[in-house]
This record gives C-alpha cells, structure tokens and sequence, in this order.
C-alpha cells in the first residue's frame, strides 16, 4: 500500500479513484474543479437521507427538543452552560444549537433532520479534505464510502445524534487547524495551534468523545513520518489535558446530576471489559464490511470468563496487532494509522469507562461515526492502490466503484426509513432483537400515548417476561393499568418498580397521580415531593405538589411550586393559570395578568384563561381589552352565565347599552337565578 513519503499531494487524491487513468487532460480537468467533486459528494449524502428528513422523534428526542425546558426558558441559554440542569449529560454546544433551532421552526422535525443531515455532508467534504492533505489515496472514494454507508443512519436520522455530527465537524476541523499548524511552511502557525485548541473545546462541548482528538494529531504527525520527540509531546500536552479534563467532569456529571444516574445496574471486572471491548471491535469492522440487519438496539452479549470461546476475540485483536508489526515495512505505516485511529477512536465506548447504555446493549452503530473514518479510508486506500491493475477499463472501474456506492447508498436509504417514527423505530428492533426488554417497553409506552392500551399491555407484559426485575417494565405496565382503570393494580407495578430503582422520578410522580385518583393525598405528596428530590426540574411533579398543597390551604408553599413549574417550564399552561389565580387573590393583579397572558400564548384556547384575563382587565378599568377577552372565552364556552355578565359589565361600560342589556339576557338563559344579571339588566331597562 502506497504511504505518503512527501508533502505533495498527487492529482489522483483529488478526483474519484475510478477516473485516474481516463486521460491526462480529462483527469486534469477535473482535478481543476475540486467543487465538482464537493458538489457531487453534498448531493450524493442528501440523496441517500433523504427519507430522514420526514422522520419525525424518537426515543430520547423527547430530553432534548420536544420536552427540554432549556430550549424555551428566557434563562434557558444560561442554565444550559452554567447550572446543574439535569439532563443526561453536559453537553452545552449541543442544547444551544438546539435552541437555536428551536427559534426557527419550533417543533416541526424536519428543520431539525435537515441540519443534521447537512452537518454530516460537512463532515464527509471534511473527511476528503483530511484524507487529502495526507496525501492518501483514494481520498474522494473514502468519503463517499463514508457519507453513505449505514452505520452512519443512526447518528444522522436521530435528531439526538446531533451531539455526533456537530462533535465530529469541529473535530475534523481541527485536526485540520494541526495539520496546517505542523506545516513547516505556514506563516504564524500559533494562530492555527490556537484555533485548533478552541476547535477542540467546541467538539468537546458537543461530545466528550471528541477527547480522543490528541491520538488523531499524533496520529497525523507519525504518518507523514515526522518525529515526535518531546517538543511534539508538549505540543500535544494541552488537547490532552482538555480531553482529560472535560471527560473526568462528564463522568462527575452522569454519576452526580445527570437524569439516569443510580440506575447503572451491572458491574464488570477487568478481565470481564477486555472481553467486552475487543469483541465490540470485531463487532464494528464486522458491521463495516458487511452492514446488514442493522439495529437501534443490538443483543447484549453473556460474558463469562470462564468460557474459552469469549477469548477468541482477544487473541484475534492480538493476532492483527502482530501481524500489522512484522509487516509494518511492507505494509508501510497507512494499515497501522488506520487501525490504531480505529480503536483509539472507540476507547471511549468499550466499557472501560461506564456508559448508560450497557444495561442492554454493548454496542452501538452510533458509537463507530468517527471510528470508521479509519478502516474505510483504509480500504479506499486499498482499491485506490490496485485499481489499476484491475482489467476492466476505465468505464467497468467507474461502474463497479458507482456500483458499491449505490448499494451502500441505498441500503442507507432503507434503514433510514425505520426513524420514520418510534413505533417503526421499536417493531424493527424487536424484529432483529426480540429479546430488547428495551424495545418492548418503549413500544408499550409508545402504543400507550396512542390510546392503543390492549396492545400496550402485551408489549408491557412481554417485557416483564424478558426481564422480571426490569424497574422499567414494571412503571410502563402500571401506567397502562392506570389507563384502562385498575388503578390498585397499577400501583402495585410503581411500587415493585421503586423497590427495584427507587431513583426513578417519573415512577414517584405517577405513582402520586394514581394514589391522588384513590384520595391518598398525603401519599401522594410524598411521591412527588420524592420525584422532586431526584430531579428537582421536574415541572409536572412540582405543578401537582402546587395544586396538592393549595388544596390542603398552603398557599404560600403552592405558590413556590407553580413558581419553579414555570421557571422549568414556561410553557406550563395550567400553572401560569393557578399562578395568576393566586396572585390576583393577594392583589398583585399586574403580575397575575402577566401569567394570564402568558397562558394564551402557550395554549390560546386555555379554558378560563380569556375569562380570567378579563376580570383582571376590568379591575384596571381597560373595559374595551376586556370586552375582548370575554367575547373570546364565549367562542368557546357560549353557555358562561358569568362571562356574559361581565361582558356586560364591560359593554355597559363603554356605553354599549343595547349590546348590555343583551349580554345580561343571555347570562340569564343560563343562570335564571343569577341577581347580579337581574339587576343588571333593571337597571338598564329602567333607564330606557
């Protein structure tokens, strides 16, 4: 395999492999109009997601857009970098892109596809670029390979993974900020050092795997065959030191504040996660090479030491690692860079370090996006190297080449397609893996808000046979018991569910609404104000412990809860309302109109809130905003006896007698008895 022994970059790197020999002038010409090969690759990875972009969430997407208070609070950028706001992980970058973007299209998931999809096309023009300035054969091949291959769906179909494709482009850039910077060439070249100093923070800030960026720059530097003696050393020091710092925090974050801790539920030995890491490097160049029946959520493998075969694995990874050294001068140094950039590129994921995930899988396509830039630049390389002594001409190379691109881009295609919606998402991961408890508690959960209860309390029921002592399965079949009103039953399963995982704040607060149904108020304000100790965020858990205590005459302490709902919040209809209730109560109506108004533009038809706006109007002597506010409530609920009153209060007013009178005779329909419309209504007929 040829290596790069220069600085010099041949013209075959900068054109598709296939062509290199289709005429000096013909290579030129392309090679002149790099842009049409930039264009080509953008089009060629938004053809094959292009089923992504009417998908819609799924899974986790709930954390991170639909339900993430962060994205809409007026504080919200500020506690997204500054505050321990209980999310999963710290990754700040990300939820300000996100609020960003939930700026411009709201809730409307196709916005959010699309930049996912468009980071990826940056990220695949960037592995060109990289792969180019190496001087490596095949550049354009390897990122066309890369754009479209399959494993990569899950990073760009799942609007989450955004912390993946955002992470992976100031990666890349700044890999490319140390490239330019080590050229002997450049002019100032600590402005580079710099930049690709703040390109890693920001990669950091999007994904703390990004920390294994100071391998990649080493990496770099042994390929083109310069030394790395101390000065490189020091060099590299502080991305290092970055990378260390922003993992050990992450670790800190996910044990200490994030939204899962507590319930990590395995333990493993060193022996135990060797064996998992290297049969998960297998697992990855496997998917590589033959990307089928790929799933969201993979079988979680038994690990026993005591098994010889689970060694296989590791005297595999052993034997490569040997065989790579005794023909390193043969193979020349491109094999080994691309292998080491591939383990050293998943380090993170292999288990060493805890991750969530590994409760039910040890593997993820996710988990290889940057990994596999290694192996398939490898291979491109490969072909890169041999195509020329290949016998089919220039148009059979272009057509087979074109060939695995469209197999590859069409196999993309299809697994696109299951991030349709979470119910596809789930019923394609059972069909692959029908042992995912996972997958059958999702799609209960899923089939449970759809109002499809029968069929969510087989998936919930499977669950529980998969896994008895699964505190999920539990809490999703009590939620489907609540629903179809076995509320005894239902309760039973949140409480099996907290003997199992007493941290999970959504079973506390559901098991408080089901004992609330029962009239077992003080046990429900137990269970939510324990919901509230594991995540004190939680906005539902404090806008019911509001009612709860309003109910029992604590309104002090109400009003503190419907406070922090709506700080966590804002788009907390129902406590705005109670909030302003409470406040006009104790004469502070400035305030109490500031909620109300706030109410409708979350939710315009909010019962009560134009009628309660109104009032609140009229105590100011704004009789004409009043009126308005009334009109709007009797859209909506025309039969109101006190709206139309007051409407007529407001009308009679402004001197609007005859639209008065009629506003106290309609109030009358429906409340005969109602003396404030009686007299009213004298008063203005006396005067007549």
């Amino acid at each position: 395999m040829r290596t790069p022994e220069t600085r010099q970059e041949p013209v075959v790197e900068a054109v598709p492999v296939a062509i290199a020999d289709a005429g000096v002038s013909k290579a030129t010409r392309i090679a002149n109009k790099p842009w049409v090969l930039a264009i080509a690759l953008v089009i060629l990875t938004f053809l094959a997601y292009l089923p992504a972009l009417r998908c819609g969430y799924v899974w986790d997407d709930d954390f991170y857009v639909t339900k993430n208070p962060l994205l809409t609070a007026p504080d919200g950028l500020e506690r997204i970098w500054f505050s321990a706001h209980n999310q999963s992980q710290y990754f700040p970058l990300v939820y300000t892109t996100l609020r960003f973007e939930h700026t411009l299209w709201g809730l409307h998931p196709v916005g959010y596809h699309f930049v996912n999809i468009l980071f990826h096309a940056l990220n695949a023009l960037l592995v060109w670029a990289v792969l180019r300035k190496l001087a490596l054969p095949g550049a354009w091949l390897a990122a066309a390979i890369w754009a479209v291959h399959p494993v990569n769906v899950e990073s760009v179909a799942w609007i989450t993974e955004l912390k993946n494709t955002q992470s992976t482009l100031f990666y890349l850039l700044a890999l490319l900020a140390w490239m330019k910077y080590a050229d002997r060439e450049t002019g100032r070249p600590w402005r580079f050092y710099g930049l690709a100093l703040v390109l890693q923070a920001l990669a950091l800030f999007s994904k703390t795997t990004a920390c294994t960026l100071p391998a990649a720059l080493l990496l770099v530097l042994w390929l083109r065959k310069e030394p790395i003696g101390w000065r490189r050393l020091v060099q590299v020091a502080p991305f290092l030191a970055l990378g260390v710092a922003m993992g050990l925090f992450s670790i800190w974050w996910e044990a200490h504040l994030g939204n899962y801790r507590k319930e990590l539920d395995y333990t493993f030995n060193a022996l135990e996660r060797v064996l998992i890491a290297t049969r998960a490097l297998w697992f990855y160049a496997t998917k590589l090479v033959w990307p089928t029946k790929l799933a969201f959520s993979y079988p979680r493998w038994e690990i026993d030491v005591r098994d010889p075969r689970q060694y296989t694995w590791l005297i595999g990874c052993v034997v490569i690692a040997l065989f790579l050294w005794w023909r390193r001068r043969v193979l020349g140094r491109a094999p080994v860079a691309a292998v080491v950039f591939f383990v050293a590129a998943l380090s993170p994921l292999l288990g060493f370090i805890p991750l969530y995930t590994f409760r039910y899988t040890f593997v993820a396509d996710h988990y290889q996006y940057v990994a596999s830039i290694g192996l398939i630049a490898l291979f491109a390389a490969a072909v890169s190297s041999r195509v020329d002594t290949w016998q089919l001409g220039t148009t059979g190379r272009c057509a087979l080449l074109a060939s695995l691109l469209f197999a590859l881009g069409a196999l993309t295609w299809r697994q696109a397609h299951i991030y349709h919606d979470e119910e596809s998402l789930w019923r394609d991961t059972i069909a692959k893996n029908p042992a995912s408890w996972m997958a059958h508690t999702d799609l209960a959960g899923v089939l449970l808000e759809s109002g499809r209860a029968t069929e969510a309390l087989e998936e919930a029921e499977q669950t529980l046979r998969i896994k008895p002592d699964c505190a999920e399965g539990h809490y999703n079949l009590g939620n489907v018991l609540v629903s179809v009103g076995k509320v005894d039953e239902g309760i039973g399963h949140y409480e099996q569910a907290l003997r199992i995982n007493p941290s999970i704040a959504a079973a506390h607060y559901r098991l408080g609404l089901a004992l609330a149904r029962e009239d077992r108020m003080p046990e429900a304000i137990e269970h939510w104000e324990q919901a509230l100790r594991i995540n004190p965020d939680y906005a539902d858990a404090h806008s019911k412990l509001g009612v709860a205590l309003a109910e029992q005459g604590r309104m002090p302490e109400a009003m503190q809860h419907w406070e922090q709902a709506v700080r966590v919040n804002p788009d907390d209809a129902d406590a705005h309302n109670r909030l302003g209730l409470a406040l006009a109560k104790q004469g502070h109506m400035q305030d109490a109109v500031g909620h109300w108004e706030q109410v409708l533009r979350v939710n315009p038809a909010f019962p009560g809130a134009h009628y309660n706006l109104g009032i609140a109007l009229c105590t100011e002597g704004k009789w004409q905003e009043a009126a308005g506010h009334f009109e709007r409530e009797l859209l909506a609920r025309s039969d109101n006896a006190l709206t139309h009153y007051y409407l007529g209060v407001a009308l009679e007013q402004m001197n609007r007698m005859k639209s008065a009178i009629e506003q106290y005779k309609l109030a009358l329909e429906s409340n005969p008895g109602m003396v404030e419309a009686q007299n009213g209504l004298s008063r203005l007929q006396g005067g007549q």
